[in-house]
């Protein structure tokens, strides 16, 4: 079992400033954040390879829902969480899976 922070961003106005900031500044801040089992991102399509619903999404593994709370109230994720709208002015949708990993 681990739990999953899933952010779904909207389509931004500078695609490739988003990109470039995301992977470049946001990532190595979300990498600090304590307890964090691992991580993906990148854009996204749609099954027939077209636009996807969302332009990019992160996904994030803790080991349980009160270690992914811990890792948002730290001083790392709270940096973290404060940093999107430097390059997200557009709020992302956001959700928690408690997962089974098979």
């Amino acid at each position: 079992m681990s739990t999953k922070l899933v952010v779904m961003y909207p389509k931004p106005a500078d695609p490739a400033q988003f990109d470039s900031y995301f992977r470049g500044t946001h990532a190595p801040l979300v990498a600090k954040m304590p307890g964090l089992r691992s991580s993906s991102f990148g854009p996204v399509s749609g099954p027939d390879g077209g636009e996807g619903p969302y332009f990019w999404i992160f996904v994030g593994t803790w080991d349980s829902k009160d270690a992914l709370g811990a890792a948002l109230s730290s001083p790392e994720g709270q940096t973290a969480v404060a940093d999107i709208p430097n390059y997200s002015p557009d709020a992302p949708t956001i959700a928690v899976i408690d997962s089974t990993d098979v």
